[in-house]
């Protein structure tokens, strides 16, 4: 385990000395090493203190317990190494800081520095945290804290393939040495290409795998679930929006006790459920419209939670009771009611106008319905949007993750009462949500469209 890098404890680990004991402790997991001798406890004190590199710590416990104190000390540092409490460093460039336990740090062998080049990985992404620049992949467990502008200098210029030697060209004050031991850190943490990549690898996109990886644990250390992180520092967003306008429609709500004793079976729905995208002649009626959204998306009940706001049981399932999900009709063709765009209101199952047909109103639809592959216009189109705050409230790291599951099991409610009452209905895979933002007016970080689903009549054959 030669290396050319120098080693340190973690800064999140805890280093507590006894008179027979060492204490290791992270905020999760303890480590106790009983009757150490000297030079192993010099070499841990350099750890956590002054970090070196690993053949001046060996040669400190050899000179002072002796050599065959040396492979005790190899075992203890490469437990925390797969614990992922040692950090790897190439000053004055970078540090490598774990971000997982069951860490794999590979010690690269590079055969020839002369001929091999080097390119960083497609996936490494650079940005800025804290006041710091870090290098992350999601094919890595660990970040990069870059230390010097000119390690940025060395990533940007890895864009292309680069030697040792070609990497330093114009960059001052680095050696080839330096250079080498550099790209021995992006080695061994996954930050550069391989000549060959993955065949499963190979269809990934980076923005598929970097939400993939940050948005489930197991490559990061970033808090997962609902840590309620701005609890007494914002009020979290009502379960209600607040009105959009004053012309409000009143919808029909359909007799539920009438309906479970004539609607067709489930099995018979689920069976003949399908993506429809041809129309009847006729277009879909009001009462239509109300029905489906009142067996779909209505709020059937309020819920009060002291400090954490009001949550609501709907037709669909939602993650903490939260329903961060609105519906924006966008009526083109529909019996009884104008074509707009408009917002259900769950709590009083009331369409509310929000533009009238306008260039970005009939963008959307248009998009909706080139990305759809029809040939014929939408009767309805529904578009999904997330309050994006009510989510984030609450929840970290898998908060849009989680948006992006009830829109699918609002698509599948949708679908179930649409096949219900024999209506034509389509999920769209791709919307565009600057227009939406457009035609509403509504800021887009604040709340965006997620999903758009299209509703018509059944075409008669």
């Amino acid at each position: 385990m030669n290396s050319p890098f120098t080693i340190s404890l973690s800064q999140k680990i805890d280093l507590i000395p006894e008179n027979e004991r060492i204490i290791l402790k992270s905020n999760t997991y303890k480590l106790t090493l009983s009757h150490p001798q000297p030079g192993l406890k010099s070499a841990f004190n350099h750890l956590k203190h002054s970090p070196t590199t690993l053949s001046e710590l060996r040669q400190l416990v050899v000179e002072t317990d002796g050599v065959e104190e040396k492979d005790k000390f190899d075992k203890y540092l490469q437990g925390l190494t797969n614990l992922g409490w040692i950090c790897h460093s190439v000053y004055p460039l970078a540090t490598a800081i774990p971000m997982t336990g069951n860490y794999q740090f590979n010690y690269p062998k590079i055969e020839d520095w002369q001929q091999q080049t080097f390119t960083l990985s497609r996936f490494a992404y650079l940005h800025q945290v804290n006041g710091e620049m870090v290098l992350e992949s999601p094919q890595s467990q660990t970040k990069i804290i870059l230390l010097d502008w000119r390690a940025t200098a060395l990533i940007t210029k890895l864009s292309q393939p680069q030697t040792s030697k070609t990497l330093i060209a114009g960059i001052p004050d680095i050696t080839e040495e330096l250079a080498q031991q550099f790209l021995s850190l992006l080695l061994a943490t996954q930050m550069l290409s391989s000549e060959t990549e993955n065949s499963h690898l190979i269809q990934w996109e980076f923005h598929d795998l970097l939400f993939h990886s940050r948005s489930r644990k197991g490559r990061h250390t970033n808090p997962v679930g609902g840590t309620y992180r701005f609890l007494d520092k914002i009020e979290p967003l009502p379960v209600v929006k607040p009105p959009m306008s004053d012309k409000v429609i009143q919808l029909y709500k359909p007799d539920l006790e009438n309906l479970a004793k004539t609607d067709i079976s489930f099995t018979q729905v689920l069976e003949s459920r399908r993506s429809i995208r041809e129309y009847g002649e006729n277009p879909i009626t009001i009462e239509q419209l109300g029905e489906l959204l009142y067996r779909s998306a209505r709020i059937q009940e309020i819920i009060d939670k002291e400090k954490m706001g009001q949550l609501s049981r709907r037709p669909y399932p939602g993650g903490g009771a939260i329903h961060e999900l609105e519906i924006y009709p966008l009526i083109n063709y529909c019996e009884g009611v104008e074509p707009a765009l408009y917002h259900y209101r769950p709590d009083t199952h009331e369409l509310e106008l929000v533009s009238e047909w306008s260039q970005e109103v009939e963008a959307l639809i248009t998009e909706a319905c080139l990305s759809n592959g029809s040939q014929k216009m939408p009767q309805v189109l529904i578009v999904i949007t997330a309050r994006f705050n009510r989510m984030f409230w609450k929840y970290q790291s898998m908060a849009y993750a989680a948006i992006l599951k009830h829109v699918g099991v609002l698509y599948q409610t949708l679908y179930l009462v649409s096949t219900a009452m024999n209506l034509a209905p389509c999920g769209i895979g791709a919307g565009n949500s600057d227009i939406f933002a457009k035609a509403t007016g509504i800021d887009y970080y604040e709340e965006s469209s997620v999903g758009e689903f299209i509703l018509g009549t059944v075409k008669q054959s």
